[in-house]
C-alpha cells in the first residue's frame, strides 16, 4: 500500500524528519550536506510510504528570484529522492505532483536545480531549462553562477518569464541553487 502525505515542516514529527534525512543520505550516497538538508526545511514536504516504510521525499520552500527588475515569489524544490528499488515505479512523479500542486497554488513560478540524471524526468513534467545568465545576490552584491548553467529549471506560473534573460536567486549558505 502506498501513502502520500504533505505537511509543513512544523507539522511533521521529528522522528519522521530524521527518517527523511536518513533516506536522503542513502539516496544521494552520502552527498547530502547539513546545508542541503537545511534548505529542504521550512516549507511543505511530500513524504511517500510504501508498506509502512518511508520510500520518498520532496519539499518546496519559498525563495526570492529577481527577474527583469521584479522580486518573484518562487517555490523552490529541494531534496527530491526515492529509495533504490522503488525508482521507476511512479514514486518520483507522485512526489512531484504534490509539490507542483503547492507551487501552482502559492507561488509565481517553480524553480529547481536538477542533477544530470533527473533532467529528462523534469523536462517530461514541463519544467524548462533556464537559458539566461544565472547569478546570486550575495552579501557583497550580485555574483554570476556559471557552473549552474543547464542545471536550473523553472516551472512557469503566473509571472511572465523570459528564459533567456537573467535570473538571480537569493543568498543562502551552501549551494545557492
Amino acid at each position: 500500500m502506498i501513502e502520500l502525505m504533505t505537511a509543513h515542516t512544523s507539522d511533521i514529527d521529528r522522528d519522521v524528519l530524521y527518517g527523511a534525512r536518513e533516506l536522503l543520505g542513502e539516496v544521494f550516497e552520502g552527498d547530502m550536506s547539513p546545508e542541503d538538508w537545511e534548505h529542504a526545511l521550512g516549507g511543505v514536504h511530500a513524504l511517500l510510504w510504501e508498506d509502512g516504510r518511508l520510500t520518498g521525499h520532496a519539499s518546496v520552500v519559498q525563495r526570492r528570484m529577481v527577474h527583469r527588475g521584479r522580486a518573484l515569489r518562487a517555490g523552490y524544490v529541494e531534496a527530491v529522492g526515492v529509495r533504490a528499488g522503488h525508482r521507476g515505479l511512479g514514486h518520483g512523479a507522485m512526489l512531484m505532483d504534490a509539490v507542483e500542486r503547492v507551487i501552482g497554488g502559492a507561488y509565481e513560478l517553480g524553480v529547481l536545480g536538477a542533477s544530470d540524471e533527473a533532467v529528462g524526468f523534469y523536462r517530461r513534467r514541463g519544467w524548462q531549462p533556464w537559458r539566461g545568465l544565472l547569478s546570486v545576490l550575495t552579501p557583497e552584491g550580485v555574483r554570476p553562477t556559471p557552473d549552474e548553467d543547464g542545471a536550473v529549471f523553472v516551472l512557469p506560473g503566473a509571472a511572465p518569464l523570459d528564459l533567456a534573460a537573467a535570473l538571480t536567486c537569493d543568498w543562502r549558505d551552501g549551494d545557492v541553487w
